[in-house]
């Protein structure tokens, strides 16, 4: 995947470009209509800054120089922003200089190759704070776009959404709900889904009722050098076909990196996913997603969480200080949940974990599973814990051992040994008087090649 900004100008035939300019036109007008009727809509003009003026550098985009339009904010920004990014022509920069946008609607994007650029994250902040239109604080579903440096705070629902968006790149974007946790956050601070070849890199995201940084559903994801706090779940790949984590830090949420498969979603078997040079720690936040959601099933105190998938590799992370346990490795069998989806296949397979440092956890088991948990091992809780859920059917012969699925080798612990167990099965559920419990770690001996990098075009270090 090139950079959006060094992709060329595509040319539409003339009745084509005649069709997009109706389309966009008559969503201007819509939205000039729902933002003129919200607090601090444009009642009058469309203005690009404070001053009435907007300079624009070029008026026709090339490959070496793009079309850029600049903004500051102002009473009237709202509506001349949507203008733009309903008008603007592929290869535009839209520079969003210093200062706090005060944001009543959603903004969307429907235009290949444009970049979204603030001043830094710390000094381009889009607020939502009074929000009364739209689910998103930027929603995104066009190809080739970069949004770089700026801040999308206090969203009434999603901060950063994009949706069969293909090629994108979200960099140093803070999405972040400033009131602290709560119930009422918007459930994912940066949330690509359904989409090939997603670059989130340097970015932070803070207070979302469910993931901070999310990529669902999706093919070629890269994730890196990101922070994720307060959330839920710090990040979650759900659903994915090759995808990397890498050198993220992950602190203060309920659980730290989640990695799931779930039933109900047309795109499944998520498989080929490596988690590596993570700094996991001390994510111990009490659960605070809306009831009914599946990541209100992540016991507090939960560093790693693999759920259903396949072909999994986690080495070189630091997990430490999680009052449950460093890393889950479960089925979705385990969450007790009915599954009406008949294509759904439940169980983890080919988890290969190695090469990690791991530090205090289990001492203090957060509630629901933890409890369970530490009903039927006692504390402290072990570092690495599997359901023992697999497919009988598959690998229920006399020569099968753990190990073929979950593999542990070579990792360390700052102080004390490593420490793993089984839980047997789902009987836990039923009774966990009935669990049969193992904690050999020569169980889980064995050998799993490595999983391949993620390679997108143009983003090499």
């Amino acid at each position: 995947m090139s950079l959006p900004e060094k992709t060329p100008n595509r040319c539409l035939p003339p009745e084509r470009d005649t069709v997009r300019f109706i389309v966009r036109y008559s969503l201007l007008l819509l939205t000039m209509l729902l933002v003129g009727c919200g607090k601090g809509g444009a009642g009058d003009s469309a203005v690009k800054s404070e001053a009435g003026e907007n300079p624009v550098a070029s008026d026709s985009a090339t490959v070496d120089q793009p079309r850029v339009v600049s903004f500051k904010p102002g009473p009237n920004v709202q509506t001349a922003l949507q203008e733009e990014l309903i008008l603007a022509d592929p290869n535009t920069v839209i520079q969003l200089e210093e200062g706090v946008y005060d944001l009543t609607s959603g903004l969307s994007l429907d235009v290949e190759g444009v970049t979204i650029r603030g001043a830094g994250m710390e000094k381009t902040i889009l607020s939502f704070k009074n929000q009364e239109a739209g689910a998103e604080g930027l929603y995104i579903t066009s190809d080739r776009v970069l949004v770089e440096d700026l801040a999308i705070v206090d969203t009434k629902g999603n901060g950063l959404k994009s949706h069969t968006a293909n090629d994108i790149v979200i960099r140093r974007v803070r999405a972040e709900w400033t009131g602290g946790p709560k119930t009422s956050n918007g459930a994912y601070g940066i949330y690509p889904v359904n989409s090939t070849n997603v670059l989130v890199e340097e970015c932070v995201a803070i207070g979302a009722s469910d993931a901070g940084i999310y990529v669902g559903q999706s093919k070629n994801i890269l994730i890196r050098n990101c922070s994720a706090s307060y959330n839920v779940a710090g990040i979650e790949v759900e659903n994915c076909y090759g995808g990397e984590v890498v050198g993220n830090t992950a602190t203060n949420n309920t659980g730290g990196i989640l990695v799931f498969d779930l039933p109900d979603l047309p795109m499944q078997r998520g498989h080929d996913i490596r988690v590596h040079h993570n700094k996991v720690f001390d994510n111990n936040t009490p659960n605070f997603a809306p009831k009914g959601n599946i990541v209100g099933s992540v016991v507090t105190g939960t560093g790693m969480m693999i759920m259903a998938n396949e072909n999994v590799e986690v080495f070189e992370n630091e997990i430490r200080d999680h009052n449950t346990l460093n890393i889950m490795v479960n089925s979705y069998l385990l969450t007790g949940l009915a599954i009406n989806d008949e294509k759904y296949y439940p169980y983890p397979e080919k988890i290969h974990i190695h090469n990690n440092t791991f530090g205090r956890c289990g001492d203090q088991p957060g509630s629901g599973g933890g409890e369970l948990f530490a009903l039927v091992l006692g504390t402290p809780l072990p570092d690495i814990l599997w359901d023992g859920v697999f497919n009988a059917e598959k690998y229920g012969g006399e020569d099968f051992h753990p190990g073929q699925l979950v593999c542990i080798h070579d990792n360390k612990k700052d102080e004390g040994e490593i420490t793993v167990a089984s839980l047997g099965g789902t009987a836990v559920l039923l009774d966990p008087a009935k669990a049969e419990v193992s904690r050999d770690l020569a169980l889980f001996a064995g050998e799993m090649p490595p999983v391949e990098p993620v390679t997108i075009e143009g983003s090499e270090e």
